[in-house]
Order: structure tokens, then C-alpha cells, then sequence
């Protein structure tokens, strides 16, 4: 079974930065989308960002400009840069990929354990 683990998280002030990393480890055969998400307290959980195998970036509108994803397929990690941190992304964080654990298996989404990010103003 493959597996995601998240680090980086923590308490930031706000215009602040932190990076959150994800790696991906266990069974996998093929990593396709690689993304973050984040769920704050009384809310659904939202995209913020994802970054396909070949490099492909996508944000959502609230944090264009301000967040940057990335990923070293070699290492199967995704990163989250986080910069001008505003106490509105305060939420925790998942990481998800969408992977093939083995050359036969089907397509499935994995997801981390969450990590929390908290902007203070």
C-alpha cells in the first residue's frame, strides 16, 4: 500500500512563509496528479493546488500569486511553498496522489494524514 506523509506545518505570522512537503512512499508503480487541499474549521474541503506528472500547476484564484507547487518525481515528493500567509489560510492541509501501486492495478487516490497550518494576525 503506498503511503503519504506530510511535514511542515506549524504557527506562521501572517505575511509569513512556510513549505509543506509530501513523499510518497510504499507500493506505487505510476504517480499521476499530485495535489494540496485544505479544510478549515465549519468548512469544506478545498483545492489549493495541484501539479501533474509533467509539471502542470493549477491554483485556486485564493491563492494565486502567493503559493507554488512543485514535485520531484524522482524523490515522490510535492512541496507547497507558502509566502504573504494571511490568517484566511489557517486550515489543515492533505496531500493527495493519484497512483497506480502496481503495472496491473487500477488508479487510486491516496491522501495524507493532514497537517495543520495556522496564520496568526
Amino acid at each position: 500500500q503506498a503511503q503519504l506523509v506530510e511535514s511542515g506545518g506549524g504557527l506562521v505570522q501572517a505575511g509569513g512563509s512556510l513549505r509543506l512537503s509530501c513523499a510518497a512512499s510504499g507500493s506505487i508503480s505510476s504517480i499521476a496528479v499530485m495535489g494540496w487541499y485544505r479544510q478549515a474549521p465549519g468548512k469544506q474541503r478545498e483545492l489549493v493546488a495541484t501539479v501533474s506528472s509533467g509539471g502542470t500547476t493549477n491554483y485556486a484564484d485564493s491563492v494565486k500569486g502567493r503559493f507554488t507547487i512543485s514535485r520531484d518525481n524522482a524523490k515522490k515528493v510535492v512541496y507547497l511553498q507558502m509566502s504573504s500567509l494571511k490568517p484566511e489560510d489557517t486550515a489543515v492541509y492533505y496531500c493527495s496522489a493519484a497512483i497506480r501501486p502496481t503495472f496491473f492495478a487500477a488508479w487510486k487516490e491516496f491522501w495524507g494524514q493532514g497537517t495543520q497550518v495556522t496564520v496568526s494576525s
